[in-house]
This record gives structure tokens, C-alpha cells and sequence, in this order.
């Protein structure tokens, strides 16, 4: 299936795209930092010390993921990390505080943006329709990035990377423009700042300029985002964050004492970076720094965003948040997380306001919690690595991570003793709710399948032999079918379908309808059901169709899923109501409810104003797999439709849930060997690999080859075990909503398919 690649491909593309918040750093970290040492009164002193000691965790917290984006390219970065080595305990908090930090971060991020602009508009300071200029600026922002971030990652790329391209430059242009000035003249390292009567300021100072951390983890969350081979795409990563990392540590030795000595931390109404760039750069470079500051933090926004993108996508495949929280939409992206984030955030600035300073003591807290986490996670793998023998290289890294730990510990340390008080205690009451919370969807949802080990057995036991493809594909009759009906035009759409399955089949046709337990007058509705069914029955026996009817009192849904399930009934036709489709928030629908309850496959008319949503010739099969057992069990349903009708077949896998070198070709492999099995069964089939999201590959793919049949199981890698809990699987319930054609489900559970004589695949 062609399809436009979204992935970045090269690491000054995605420094561009994932760059914005730790290259926005110096704009906002030194104004809290002057006014802790002029309230100290030992800045001179403390000044220096601080900036080098926040430059060296950069270095050493650097190189450490290096080694963590090596380890983990599948988008989780230190989440996936700790799991890895810590278990599923570590992960939850990881992944609790970073969702709070890329929330935090989104928060600063226009905040500080308002600021900018507030900086030389005065009318940003004033009222519109009622709400505060500030306010309506930060909610007009943070909607275009959540539109921009939902296009892809080349989209996101191309709308706010020339921001964080021009935040470069202007950085860059303070550089040369303080050395042009003062010279090179970086700050003074002084060991009386480590003194006991001076430590606990420049402790102080150092948490203050460790903001401009918050973002290191954003790019060990888009090595997913790059094209290439794994190893490739962890080089073009940390080739982004050097890129950025390094420009925003130069900037802080280079231009910090200028900063130091030109501006003034007492006017309030302008910010410090502002100052010194009114005296730095000429006219009328100071108003496009600030229109470029509001630029890129609009860029810092927008990755921050992507961070969380990225985050659900590691956590769904690591079953610690629902599917369709963490699916994918058709430019590859997860949505959800995107758009909770933003209501989240304009909440937040239509109750606490967008000053930056209201979200900076919970801003650098957590981030530190993560990176020490990750620091020792990544020294046990090293020491587990270098366990059998000890090398120099490998003592090195030990060391140097070991020192990132250390240093990312501390800091973690001082920030809590620092900020507890000024909202860093909030991390005691989120982080154990998002652990529960988390914690329970891991519960409900089960250790998730190893899919690439699953495609390798299937692979392994793909030469088959015809003995074995009497075992995959027995044989499948529709000689009942059930035909469920309720007076009204649209259920009869699906009488249509059932004649040809039954003329095709030899079937009989048994038309239900149920008479509810709310009816007005029971006696009535049952005698104009009798007469209703009588005409439908007469009309199919004038066509030659073997029918008979049943009337029976109760909920629809249970009564039919009874019907369906008492091993009486090989197939159910039924049409899904326009009003089910607009309802289907709020209560399930019978067509939902009955897929639940029965065991026979059901063949669902969605009716739209498209005639080809209406009926099937089937003609052209399209069967999505995923890899699983569970899913496999369409295939002999695939096998006796495609047989009894000369049926065109596509076999459809989406890429997803792997970023392994070779993942792309074991499917291919897969779908091969399917389609060999069929093959053996006197039936076509041809592989198709998709890269959207499973129901807009789906759905994209049955358009595209003009499908007249969507065939599928309920469930797929969810499993069996999630029947009780969940009624219909995500992506067949979405497939259901919007279909193009009709839809044949098979319900999860009738167990294993047996592809050679000592096969012990489990469903």
C-alpha cells in the first residue's frame, strides 16, 4: 500500500522538530536565577559555580543517553529503559512523571510566550470579551499546535522548525555578539560559592538553571520518529540532541555573564534575556529575537507534545493505557494523547493564568525524578553487560553513568528541599495516581504478546503440507443463518445479504425479531411481528428460500445473542442503525452487544449513503491480521467465502508495535506464509503491509483496492481474556463505525488454529 512517509530524516530535521523546549531554556531560566543571587547578595560569587555545575550534568546526563537511546528505539526512551532493568514498578512512575513534565512543559512553554509578546505589546496586557489578552493568546497557541503536532512529525518539522532554527540563530547571534563585545569571557569558577555559608545559594541557583534539562528526554522519545535501521535512527537522535544541547550550554557560559552584568533582574515588566538583547544586538534585531522567541516557544510547545505522542505509543504496546489512547492516526501519530493534553492545558490557563512563574516549581522537579531513574538504570544494564568480562571502555562508561546517576540524584535532592513548598510537593499526590491508574490497565490488559516472536513460529511452520491445510482452513458451512429484524427498513438491508449467502450455501433463514420488554402493549407488538415476519417469509419462499421465523420476548441483544450462540446458527446478518452509530457513547448497541455474546461470525450492513456500504458481492476480501493466533481465526471463514464466491483476497498487516531492522520483512514473511496456506486450498491471496494506524490502514486499504468486504476477528493481539471486560476490540469497533462496505467479524475465542500435527500455538 504506498503511503507518505512522516519519519524524520536527519538529526538536524529533528532537532528542528523536537528541539524547541531545552533551545527556549535561556530565555526564561535566567530571570528566576538573578533574582535568588541579588536577594543573596553573594552573586558574584555564586554566579559562575552554578552555570559550571549545570553544564556539566548536561555533558554527563548527555552521553548517559546516548547509551539509553541505543538501548531503546521504540519511542519510550527511560520509560522503556526502566522496565527493561527496574520492572513494571519503575515504569509507572516514569511514565507518571513525564507525562505530568510534558504537560508542565507545554504550560511554560506559552506562558513564557506571553510574556514575550507581552514584553512589547501592552495590549497583551489588557482584556478580550472578558478573558485576560494573555489568556485568549495562550489559548489560540496551544489549539494550532495541537492541530500542527496531530499532521506528523515532518508537518510539526516544517511548521515549527524554522522557529527552532531561528532561536538558533538568534542564540548563536547573542554568542558572537557578547564575544564581539566582551571577548571570550566565560563565567568564574569560584570554590567559595561550594562554602558552607554560600552552598545552599548556589544549590539554589543550580536547580533554578536546571530547566533547561526538562527537554533531554524528548529526543531519546523520537528515535522512533527517524527513518532507518535502529542503530541509524539512535545516531540521528543523539545527533539532535548535541545539536541543541550543545547550542544552549554554549549559550549559557557565553552569553550568561553578559547577561550578569547588562541586565536588571528588578524590572519586572521586562524579562533579562530582553534587556540584554536590547543592549547587545542592534535595531531591529531585539524585536525579531522576541517575535523568534515567541516562534520557537510556540516550537517547545509543539515537542512537548510530540513527547507525549510518542510516550503513549511505547505505553499501548507495553499495555499500560488503552489501545485507542495510544493508536495511531493516518500520519502515523498518536492523537489522543495530543488532544487530552491541550484541554488539559487550556484549563489550566483559564484558572491559574499564564504567568510562567505559576508552573515553574512543578517545571524542573520531576524531570529529575526521571533522569536519575534512568541513570541507574542504565548502570545496572552496563554492569550487567561488562558482568563476564571488564574492559576499559566498559569501566568507562560504568563510571561516567554512574556519575550522571550521582549528579541527577543530587539534583533531584535539591530541587525537592528547594521548590517542595512551591508546588514540587504536587509529585506525592500525581505520580501515585497515575501509578495506580496505569498499574490497573497493565492488570486489565495482560503482559503484552511478542509479536515478532509470534510472526517467527508462524514463519518457522509456514511450508505446509496439504494435511496440514486441512487443519488450518476445515471446512465452514452457512447452512442456519439468522436474520435479526425490528420492523424498520434498515434491518431488512441485511435480507439481501443473507439470500446470497443462503442461495450460494444451501442455507436456511431463520428471521428473529424480539419483542422488547418496554413495549407499550406486548400482545400487539407480537401479533404485528407475526404478520411482518409471515410477509418477509412469503416473499423469500417465492424466491426459493427455506426460512422460518421465531418471535421471542426480552432484551433484544441478550435474546439474540442466545439465538446465536446455541450452536444452531452458523452465521448472523444483521444491519447497524444510523441511530447505534450516534449512540454508541453512551449505550452499546444490539449489533455490538450480540458480537459480544455469540460465538457464530457476524456479517454487519452499516448503511450509508454509499450503495456499496449497503452489500457485498464479495468480490474483493479485504483480512486484516496482526500477527496473533486470535486474529487467525478469520482464515478459515476467509478460505470457505473466498472458495464459494472466486474471491480476490488481500491480507493486510499494519507496522506497528516493533522498531526492530528486519520487523517490515518478518511481516512480509508472515503475510507470505498465509497466503502460501490458502494457496494450497485453491484460493489467491496477496500480502499487503500497511504504516497508519491499524483502523485507518484498514480503512484507507479497502478504499484504496475498492474492498466490498472487510472480514476480521474482535479481538486480535487484545486476546481472548479481555471478552469479559471488553465488548468489541477498538480498532473492529471504529472499522464498524465507518466502514465503506460491509464487515464480517468472527468473535475471539474458538480457540487455536493447528497448522502442523505437534503445533502448540495457543490462542
Amino acid at each position: 500500500m504506498s503511503h507518505v512517509n512522516h519519519k524524520l530524516s536527519g538529526s538536524i530535521e529533528g532537532a528542528l522538530a523536537g528541539g524547541g523546549d531545552p533551545a527556549t531554556s535561556p530565555l526564561y531560566v535566567f530571570g528566576p536565577y538573578l533574582n535568588l543571587l541579588v536577594a543573596s547578595g553573594v552573586a558574584s560569587v555564586v554566579f559562575g559555580s552554578a552555570i559550571w555545575l549545570a553544564v556539566l550534568t548536561v555533558v554527563t546526563v548527555s552521553l548517559m543517553y546516548r547509551l539509553v537511546m541505543r538501548w531503546v528505539t521504540d519511542g519510550s526512551g527511560g520509560s522503556g529503559l526502566n522496565e527493561e532493568e527496574f520492572g513494571s514498578w519503575a515504569v509507572l512512575i516514569n511514565a507518571g512523571i513525564t507525562i505530568i513534565e510534558y504537560t508542565l512543559t507545554f504550560l511554560v512553554s506559552i506562558a513564557a510566550l506571553v510574556t514575550f509578546l507581552a514584553d512589547r505589546f501592552p495590549v497583551f496586557n489588557t482584556s478580550v470579551f472578558g478573558l485576560p489578552a494573555r489568556t485568549v493568546a495562550a489559548i489560540v497557541a496551544t489549539l494550532l499546535i495541537g492541530f500542527a503536532v496531530n499532521l506528523g512529525p515532518k508537518v510539526a518539522a516544517r511548521t515549527f522548525g524554522p522557529a527552532t532554527a531561528a532561536i538558533l540563530v538568534l542564540l548563536w547571534a547573542m554568542i558572537i555578539a557578547t564575544i564581539a563585545r566582551f571577548g571570550i569571557r566565560l563565567p568564574t569558577l569560584d570554590w567559595a560559592a561550594f562554602a558552607p555559608a554560600n552552598i545552599h545559594i548556589t544549590l539554589g541557583g543550580y536547580a533554578r538553571i536546571l530547566a533547561l534539562m526538562t527537554g533531554i528526554e524528548i529526543f531519546a522519545n523520537l528515535v522512533a520518529a527517524y527513518e532507518g535501521p535502529a542503530k541509524e535512527r539512535s545516531r540521528k537522535a543523539f545527533g539532535s540532541l548535541l545539536i541543541i544541547m550543545g547550542t544552549t550550554s554554549l549559550t549559557m557560559l557565553v552569553v550568561g555573564p553578559a547577561i550578569f552584568e547588562l541586565a536588571d533582574p528588578s524590572k519586572h515588566e521586562v524579562s533579562v534575556f530582553t534587556q540584554t538583547m536590547d543592549k547587545l544586538l542592534p535595531a531591529p534585531l531585539p524585536y525579531i529575537g522576541t517575535l523568534i522567541g515567541v516562534a520557537v516557544l510556540l516550537s517547545a510547545a509543539a515537542a512537548a507534545a510530540q513527547g507525549i505522542q510518542n510516550l503513549s505509543l511505547g505505553l499501548r504496546f507495553r499495555h499500560y493505557i488503552p489501545a485507542w489512547l495510544g493508536s495511531k492516526n493516518r500520519y502515523g501519530v498518536a492523537a489522543a494523547p495530543v488532544w487530552l493534553q491541550v484541554g488539559l492545558c487550556l484549563v489550566c490557563f483559564v484558572l491559574f493564568g499564564t504567568h510562567e512563574e505559576t508552573y515553574l516549581a512543578l517545571y524542573a522537579a520531576g524531570v529529575f525524578i526521571l533522569l536519575s531513574l534512568t541513570g541507574w538504570a542504565a548502570v545496572k544494564r552496563l554492569v550487567r553487560e561488562n558482568r563476564i568480562k571488564l574492559t576499559l571502555p566498559g569501566a568507562a562508561a560504568i563510571g561516567g553513568t554512574g556519575l550522571a546517576a550521582l549528579m541527577t540524584t543530587g539534583a533531584t535532592l535539591v530541587i525537592f528541599e528547594e521548590r517542595f513548598m512551591d508546588g514540587a510537593w504536587m509529585y506525592v499526590v500525581l505520580v501515585p495516581i497515575f501509578y495506580v491508574v496505569l498499574g490497573r490497565f497493565r492488570k486489565r490488559l495482560g503482559a503484552p504478546l511478542k509479536v515478532e516472536e509470534r510472526f517467527g513460529q508462524v514463519i518457522a511452520a509456514s511450508n505446509l503440507s496439504p494435511a496440514a491445510g486441512e487443519a488450518l482452513y476445515p471446512g465452514v458451512t452457512y447452512e442456519n443463518i439468522l436474520v435479526p429484524l425490528d420492523l424498520t427498513p434498515s434491518a431488512e438491508l441485511s435480507l439481501a445479504q443473507a439470500q446470497t449467502m443462503a442461495r450460494n450455501y444451501t442455507g436456511k433463514i431463520r428471521l428473529m425479531y424480539v419483542v422488547p420488554p418496554d413495549a407499550a402493549n406486548v400482545g400487539e407488538n407480537q401479533r404485528a411481528a407475526e404478520e411482518y415476519l409471515g410477509d418477509v417469509a412469503e416473499d423469500l419462499g417465492m424466491g426459493g428460500y427455506n426460512s422460518e421465523q421465531v418471535i421471542r420476548a426480552g432484551v433484544p441483544a441478550e435474546q439474540i445473542g442466545i439465538d446465536a450462540a446455541s450452536g444452531q446458527v452458523d452465521l448472523v446478518v444483521m444491519s447497524i442503525h444510523a441511530r447505534a452509530m450516534v449512540r454508541r457513547w453512551v449505550l452499546p448497541s444490539v449489533t455490538t452487544a450480540v458480537i459480544h455474546q455469540t460465538t457464530a461470525p457476524v456479517l454487519v450492513i452499516r448503511p450509508t449513503d454509499e450503495w456499496g456500504s449497503t452489500r457485498t458481492r464479495f468480490r474483493h476480501l479485504l483480512v486484516a491480521l496482526d500477527g496473533s493466533a486470535v486474529s487467525e481465526e478469520v482464515l478459515p471463514h476467509v478460505h470457505a467465502i473466498a472458495s464459494g464466491f472466486g474471491s480476490a483476497v488481500t491480507l493486510l498487516t499494519v507496522v506497528e508495535g516493533s522498531e526492530s531492522d528486519n520487523f517490515i520483512d518478518t511481516i512480509t514473511k508472515y503475510l507470505s506464509g498465509v497466503c502460501d496456506g490458502l494457496s494450497l486450498k485453491g484460493v489467491t491471496a496477496h500480502p499487503c503491509v500497511a504504516h497508519a494506524s491499524p483502523t485507518q490502514a484498514i480503512l484507507d486499504t479497502a478504499a484504496e483496492k475498492q474492498c466490498d468486504l472487510i472480514m476480521m476477528v474482535t479481538h486480535g493481539r487484545g486476546g481472548v481474556e479481555r471478552l469479559q471486560k471488553v465488548k468489541v476490540g477498538s480498532v473492529a469497533e471504529a472499522v464498524l463505525q465507518k466502514a465503506p462496505c460491509p464487515v464480517f467479524l468472527v468473535s475471539a475465542g474458538a480457540g487455536p488454529l493447528v497448522r502442523t500435527k505437534d503445533s502448540s500455538e495457543a490462542a
